[in-house]
C-alpha cells in the first residue's frame, strides 16, 4: 500500500493565516526576480502590512544578500519560525546550505521545497512574497500546486527572447488557472505602466534595505504595486 504524504494538508494549515501569496517569477536568469521580490516585501512591510518573504530559489538563493540579512536562523518551535529582518519574516534555503550550492536535482528539489513549505510557520500575514524557483519546472509547479492562493507577478526584461519565453510561460499559467497579477519589465529604458527603469544606483544599494528603498527601482516598483492593488 502506498503511504499517503501528509505534507499537502500541513502546508494548507501553515498558509491558512496568510491573506495573499504573491509568487514573483521569471524564466531567465539575471532579470531581477530576486531584487523585485525582496524590494516588494520591504515596501509592503514599510506600508505596515504583516509581510513574509520566502526565497525558494535553490539554484541561486540571493535574497539574504539583497536584504543584508546576516546571522539569522529560524527558531524551532513545532516547526520553523522565520526570523524577522527589517520588518519582514524571512525564510530561505540558504539557512540550511551554508551559503553553498545545493546539490539537488529534479524530484529532490521538489521534495525539499515541499518539506520547507510544510515545516515553516508563518502565522498571520497580510502578504507572503515567494521568490520562485526559476522557469516552469517541477519545483515551480509544485509551489503553485501547494500554495493554492498564489498570484503570479512576472518579471521580464526588454529582450525579444525574454518576452517570447514570458508569453509561453504565462500561457501555461493561464491554462493551469493560476491568477496572473501582472508583468513587470525590469531595466526598461523609459518609464511607463509595467516598467521598472534601469537604475545605475541599484547595485550599490544591495545589502542595505534603507538604501534600496530610496532607489528609483523601488520608486517604480511601489508605483506598480499600487497599480496592482498591493500597496
Amino acid at each position: 500500500m502506498t503511504a499517503i504524504d501528509p505534507r499537502p494538508s500541513v502546508i494548507e494549515e501553515r498558509l491558512s493565516g496568510v491573506k495573499r501569496v504573491i509568487a514573483v517569477t521569471g524564466w531567465k536568469g539575471g532579470i531581477g526576480k530576486s531584487v523585485t521580490a525582496s524590494t516588494l516585501a520591504l515596501l509592503l512591510a514599510r506600508k505596515g502590512y504583516k509581510t513574509g518573504l520566502f526565497d525558494l530559489d535553490f539554484a541561486g538563493a540571493s535574497d539574504h544578500l539583497i536584504l543584508g540579512a546576516k546571522g539569522l536562523f529560524p527558531k524551532e518551535e513545532k516547526g520553523l519560525e522565520p526570523p524577522v529582518h527589517e520588518g519582514v519574516k524571512f525564510m530561505s534555503v540558504v539557512f540550511f546550505s551554508e551559503n553553498k550550492a545545493v546539490p539537488l536535482r529534479g524530484a529532490n528539489v521538489s521534495d525539499a521545497i515541499i518539506e520547507l513549505l510544510a515545516i515553516t510557520q508563518w502565522g498571520e500575514l497580510d502578504f507572503l512574497v515567494l521568490d520562485m524557483p526559476p522557469g516552469i519546472n517541477d519545483a515551480a509547479l509544485d509551489v503553485m500546486r501547494f500554495a493554492r492562493k498564489a498570484e503570479v507577478l512576472a518579471v521580464t526584461i526588454p529582450s525579444v527572447l525574454a518576452h517570447d519565453v514570458l508569453n509561453r510561460s504565462l500561457e501555461l499559467y493561464r491554462k493551469l488557472k493560476v491568477p496572473v497579477l501582472g508583468v513587470l519589465e525590469n531595466m526598461a529604458a523609459r518609464p511607463g505602466p509595467g516598467k521598472l527603469r534601469r537604475d545605475p544606483a541599484l547595485e550599490k544599494a544591495l545589502g542595505s534595505p534603507k538604501a534600496l528603498l530610496k532607489t528609483r527601482f523601488a520608486e517604480d516598483l511601489a508605483r506598480e504595486a499600487a497599480r496592482a492593488g498591493l500597496c
